[in-house]
Parts: C-alpha cells; structure tokens; sequence
C-alpha cells in the first residue's frame, strides 16, 4: 500500500475563517475525500488535532496498523493534520489513530466523518454526499411554504419505532421513503421532525448522544437512502426538519471527548464543559474552531440534505451557567450573572449566519424558560430563532385536561393563560415525545374517564391545540391515539387504527390539519395578537371558552367553542362580530370522530341581542366534551 503524499485542501483563508469561528463549510475541507492527485485515485484526509504528536490514519486497508501512515501536520496554527492516501476509495472504513503528548495512543471516528459503521461497530467510513436531486419545485416554494404567515404543522417522527419490520428490525430509509410519506402526506400535515438522525451508539438516547455530527445512521441505510427520503418528502410537499443537538455530546472512547489528548471540543472546566443531567460534554463554545465546527454541521443539513429547518435542542440548557447545577458548581459570568455568554453569543451567531445562507428555512429552538427574546432579531438583541417550543402552553394544557371535568370550573386559567403571552415569541405548540415517556402516560391514558371520556377529552385537546395561535408539533402515535406510552425499542401500535375509536382520532387530525392549513383564519396571523380575540374566558360555571381567530379580511372568522365538561349546553349563547348566518364548520363529537353525535344544527342564524360585548349573538347547543369551530 502507497504510503502518505503531502497534500491539502485548505487555502490560508480556510485556515483564518476556521481560526476565527466564521467558517461555515468545513465538511468541504476537512474529512474524507476520495479524489485524483497526480494521476493517481486515493483518499485525502484532513483532521483539526491541535494537541496530538502523531496522528495515522488507520484502517482494513493496512490492517489497523498504528504506524503505516502517519498524517502531515499543517506548518500554519490551524493543529490540522493532513495528507492523501493513493490505491484506497469509498467505501473503506477507517479512524484516525492519534497518540497524545503524554504518549498515550487513542483510536477516534471522524468528526467530520460523513457516514460510520452500524453500531456497536464505530469506524467511520469513506462516502460521499453525491446526489442528483429531484426536488427543484419544493426547493423553489420553500420560501413560501416555510414562511411566518404559512401553516406549520409538524409529525414528530422517531425512525427507530414509528414502524419495524415483522422480525422488529428496523425500516430503511427506502421502506419509510415508500411508508412515511403517503401516511403524513394523508394525515395533512405539512412537515416531517425527525428525531436526532444523527450516528449515535446507544440507541435508548434516541438519538441526542451524538458521536458522529456529519453522518445519518447507518441503522437505516447509506446518506443516499437519507438523501431519498428527504426527496420524496419534498415531492410530496412536506418540509424536513431535523432535530439538531450543539448542547452536548457522549464521551464514547471513539468519539468527541479527549479527541486529541486535551479538552478539544470540550470545555476543559468540568462546571461548563459537563453536563450532570446527561453525564455528558458540553461544547466549549468560546473557542472558534469549536464554534466552526457547529455552524458547518449546521449548514452541512442544509446544504447537502436540503432539509428546511433545525429544531435545536435544549436551549435552556445552553443559556445558563447554572442549569441544572447546585451551589459552587457553577461561576458566574464576567458581569456576575448566570447566562452563559459565550453560548449565547454562539446561538447569535448561528441565527445570523444560517439565515444569511438560508433565508428560506426556519430554526426552532426547544427552550423551557422566560429568557427574552428568544425569536427576536440579533440586531435587536435577540438569539434570532424563527420559533420557540411553547413549553408553558403544553403544560399547563395538559394539566387542564388530566383533571376531572368535574373540578374544571375552578381550573380554567389553566388553560386561558398562555394567551397572556402568546405573542410575545413565535411560538410552536408541541405535544412531543417527552410528554408519552417515564410514567408520563400516552396522552389518551392522560385523559380523565371511562373510554369514551377518554377519546372525546383527547379530540378535544387536539382542537384546542389546532386553534390555539402558534404553529403545531404532534408526536408519532398521538394521531391515532397510542394507548401505550412511547416504546423506542418497539413498532407503534398501528394495529389499533382498525378500532373505529382510534380511527375516529385520525380522522379529527386529518379534519383539523384540513382547516389549520387551508383556511388562513388559523395561521396568516398566529404569530400576532391581531388574529386572536376572547369571546367568553371566564364562564366557569358551564366550563365553556369561546374565542375568535381572525385572518386578512372580515370574512376571515372562525368563533371556537369549547365545551369541557361531559354535560351537554342547551341554548347556549354566545356574541358574534358579524350578523348572518354562522355554519358550522368542525364538531369533534360528530360520529366519524368517534363522537356521540349529540343532535344541534348545521348552521345558526344570529339575533340582534346584545351578549358578550358584541351587538349580535347567537344560541347552538353544545354536544358533551367538544369542540365547535363556527364560519361566518
């Protein structure tokens, strides 16, 4: 086998953007790269290894031997060891073998590695992200499609449990590209999360302990296979988002940790650089190559897999000093405070610069705090997200709905709350996997009563989510009312939608996707207080809520009823913003839900009597558990 030729794709201005935390395509620089060099086909490596003596490159290609063939150290600062390899191509798996300055030896993956063998095997191995998309149509009205004023609602998908096969072996992308597409695309939802694709080596992380940034799962096939799924998804015209982890990493003995003998991507100060909750390790965002290293792992999603969003995970996590940390295990900041400034500062950055490349897509930050202005522009001191996960929405919602109808009355700023700030972020409602795991239950078994209550209370939770402000996250199973809690070792449980009551939950979350995403009086405003306006917040006695939602134009009004108790409202009144004749537009106790079928008119012509501040009003009467949507 050839030995080692000096070689190099990093020009002085790589090596200076790298350096200074602005480089955005690194995974075009360092890595694996099979290409011709003199004549001859092999493989260029390049590794960012600043505290190593010797770093190899090792391999089935000569037999993992420690010493065949060493890697080139740059003469410049960048700590990038470099050099082509002839007669090797796609396809070989490989690791970097790098002995530190204390002289002990560590065999690491390829942290910019773009495919890696299926776990518990761990080398990277030589790919390509080559692919002749086919999706030039979505591409070119993403713009639209993920704009602020565009509904947004999102199937959260795990790809290890949402299907198996027979034998409980896992789909490949191919089976999902042929599964998952028709059903989301027939369920009306508009996007597609999918949980951290990431490589990972123990799956019970569900993905959120990531070793290998650059590569999606060898579980489920090739970067190709990812490549086509995503494409397909895109055909169909629904959106990619991908969940996407800068807050941590494991410290797998091949991975991120101790990568070259020193705190490299770590923070070397175990009161920022570990994580207690996790037992994992914190990136050291203060350091600029560490810094480049995230923003191109970023743009590499959007650029060679042309997903349309990144959801980032734990935020909150990433924000404070003190996260989940006791007295005298953390320090504050330089100006005595608890905010993580050189994350913050990163997190700015990120919004800046993949916005700047990216202006079509949408980033979505998970953060469970009050820190302000988490979707407000950096130029006016905000992190700069597109959304923000509506955490006090979903739990104080939740909370509503687990409790007895009975007790409601006394509980229904529970669910009126939210609306206190609703606009003060763009916000994303979620009902996600965290809430169906731990003893947390499925969100049908949260629901109070006998199986009927159960089904009803949990169509209507879904209506009030649906009209609710703020775009829509939806776990894998919820659609379909999953009556066990999350499992990712196992299927769903797809045989219960042969059950009509199950059906009848599908068929609201088709029905409601229908009205969210086809009517602009759902979303053209649900980012600001102008598409919103209470009706009736405060009538404790019959637990019922009543609100407006309002597009561009008067006849753009939808008035939602909620009734939260099991007991049927005769006559009830209720003031309306313009006179005529009121249809109803949605009733989550029609029978094709699942519903009782409680008999009220189709449609209500309004009276001129004064109710609820408005000078017209009309009287329906309200089916048990439901919700009512009412077009003019």
């Amino acid at each position: 086998m050839s030995k080692v030729k000096p070689y190099s794709k990093l020009s002085d201005f790589d090596v200076a953007l790298f350096l200074n935390g602005k480089h955005t395509r690194l995974y075009e620089k360092l890595g694996a790269f099979e290409l011709e060099v003199d004549g001859e086909m092999g493989v260029f490596f390049a590794v960012w290894a600043p505290n190593a003596e010797n770093v190899q490159v090792i391999g089935n290609f000569n037999f993992w031997d420690k010493f065949s063939h060493p890697l080139y150290r740059r003469w410049d600062e960048s700590g990038i060891w470099e050099g082509f390899i002839p007669g090797i191509k796609t396809g070989e798996a490989y690791k970097y073998g790098i002995v530190t300055k204390s002289g002990e030896y560590l065999e690491k993956l390829d942290p910019m590695g773009l495919f890696c063998e299926t776990p518990p095997k761990t080398a990277s191995i030589v790919w390509n992200t080559y692919k002749e998309w086919n999706d030039q149509t979505w591409m070119n009205d993403r713009k639209v499609k993920n704009s602020m004023a565009a509904p947004m609602s999102i199937y959260e998908v795990h790809l290890g449990s949402w299907m198996k096969t027979l034998e409980n072996d896992y789909l490949s992308y191919q089976d999902f590209a042929e599964k998952l597409v028709p059903y989301v695309k027939e369920m009306g939802f508009t996007h597609v999360e999918f949980m951290p694709i990431m490589e990972h080596p123990f799956a019970p992380s569900w993905g959120y302990q990531i070793t290998g940034y650059f590569a999606p799962s060898s579980r489920f096939g090739d970067p190709q296979g990812m490549m086509l799924l995503i494409e397909k998804l895109h055909q169909a015209r629904i959106g990619v988002i991908l969940d996407w982890v800068p807050s941590h990493f494991p410290g797998d003995a091949h991975g991120l940790k101790n990568f070259d003998g020193g705190a490299l991507y770590e923070h070397y100060d175990v009161k920022k650089g570990f994580h207690p909750d996790w037992q994992s390790y914190i990136f050291d965002y203060g350091k600029n190559e560490v810094k480049s290293f995230l923003l191109s792992n970023a743009a590499f999603w959007c650029d060679r897999y042309h997903i349309d969003g990144l959801r980032v995970d734990a935020v909150a996590s990433m924000l404070y000093l003190d996260y989940s940390r006791n007295d005298g295990e953390w320090e504050p900041n330089m100006y005595g405070g608890n905010h993580y400034l050189e994350a913050i500062s990163f997190l700015q950055d990120l919004n800046v610069h993949i916005y700047g490349e990216f202006p079509e897509i949408q980033i979505i930050a998970e953060e469970s705090t009050s820190f302000p202005g988490v979707t407000k522009p950096v130029f006016q001191g905000g992190l700069g997200f597109g959304q923000k996960w509506m955490m006090g929405w979903m739990n104080d919602t939740l909370r509503f709905f687990s409790k007895d109808p009975v007790y409601r009355q006394y509980h229904l700023n529970d669910l009126t709350f939210s609306l206190i700030y609703a606009f003060t972020e763009n916000f994303c409602l979620p009902l996600s996997h965290d809430e169906v795991v731990y003893g947390k239950q499925s969100l049908l078994n949260k629901m109070p009563g006998d199986d009927w209550q159960k089904f009803a209370n949990l169509r209507l939770l879904f209506a009030e989510q649906f009209t609710h402000p703020g775009s829509k996250l939806l776990f894998q199973g919820g659609e379909f009312g999953q009556r066990e809690e999350w499992n990712h070792d196992q299927s769903l449980d797809w045989h219960l939608t042969e059950f009509d009551s199950h059906k009848g939950i599908q068929k609201t979350i088709q029905a409601l996707n229908k009205i969210y995403t086809q009517d602009p009086t759902f979303y053209s405003k649900q980012f600001s207080h102008e598409g919103f306006e209470w009706i009736e917040s405060n009538d404790s006695q019959n637990s019922v809520i009543t609100y407006l939602r309002k597009g561009e134009t008067a006849k753009q009004q939808a008035i939602v009823i909620l009734n939260l108790t099991p007991a049927p409202r005769e006559d009830y009144r209720i003031g309306v913003p313009l006179p005529g004749v009121w249809k109803v537009a949605f009733n989550s106790d029609d029978k094709e839900f699942g519903g009782s079928g409680y008999q009220m008119a189709k449609a209500a012509m309004t009276e001129e009597i004064n109710w609820q501040g408005k000078a017209f009003s009309i009287a329906i009467n309200l089916p048990p558990l439901s919700a009512i949507i009412l077009k003019p």
